[in-house]
């Protein structure tokens, strides 16, 4: 019974955490969303911005979560079973998606570098109408200090600041751009970062799997003893 009585209280820890890590995740998305302006790198998901992406997953984890620790804490079925299904869920559509990127990994690589072409020319045409507008574009070129897709040439005569390796930026100079472009250099990114990013969906979906266990065990215990352990 003690076993069973550190399980819960586990649980109870684990989620109590990760709804705080939800909290700040959306606050930080709300904050984003407030205070800045920003034009999507894919057109066709525009909805999926940094601000927006922030904003939905601290969402996620905050409910989750919360699920789970309020499950756990008042031993309640119906919220543990919904925990497990919204975790089974997760995991199947990470899975899936998954899936998807390996099967179809050249149609994917072949739709993000057209859709980064319109989100460009979104952009770009932003910029002409407001010489003042930043987007996410200017967050990649200075986070990955690279320029346009290719390079700086695909903003034609509208090369922004955050191309510029120097400040302040000469743009009569075109050796003061970063020379590299976006694309490659995000590909390239992704690619050295394969392992860190199979071991964190593996440790994700390890978590999620613990997760559901341990709501599973308690949900059984529950059925068989009654509304509390005795």
């Amino acid at each position: 019974m003690s076993c069973l009585k550190c399980l819960k209280y586990t649980m109870c820890v684990v989620n109590f955490i990760f709804f705080i890590c939800g909290a700040a995740i959306f606050g930080l998305g709300t904050y984003l969303m407030t205070t800045s302006r920003f034009a999507s790198l894919l057109p066709s998901l525009q909805a999926m911005n940094i601000a927006n992406s922030l904003f939905i997953i601290g969402i996620i984890i905050t409910c989750v979560s919360f699920l789970g620790f309020l499950g756990a804490l008042k031993e309640n079925r119906c919220l543990l079973i919904s925990f497990f299904i919204l975790l089974f869920l997760l995991m199947l559509a990470e899975l899936a998606m998954a899936c998807v990127l390996l099967v179809f990994e050249g149609e994917v690589d072949k739709f993000i570098e057209k859709d980064l072409k319109k989100g460009l020319n979104g952009s770009l045409t932003n910029r002409q109408q407001n010489k003042t507008t930043e987007d996410d574009w200017d967050t990649v070129h200075k986070t990955f200090q690279c320029c346009g897709i290719y390079n700086y040439t695909d903003w034609k005569t509208w090369v922004p600041d955050s191309c510029c390796k120097d400040d302040p930026c000469y743009k009569n100079v075109t050796t003061r751009y970063w020379p590299q472009g976006c694309y490659k250099k995000l590909k390239e990114t992704f690619e050295s970062n394969l392992l860190n990013t199979g071991i964190g969906v593996i440790v994700v979906c390890i978590i999620e799997v613990l997760g559901m266990c341990f709501s599973m065990t308690l949900f059984c215990h529950i059925s068989r003893t009654g509304l509390q352990y005795k």
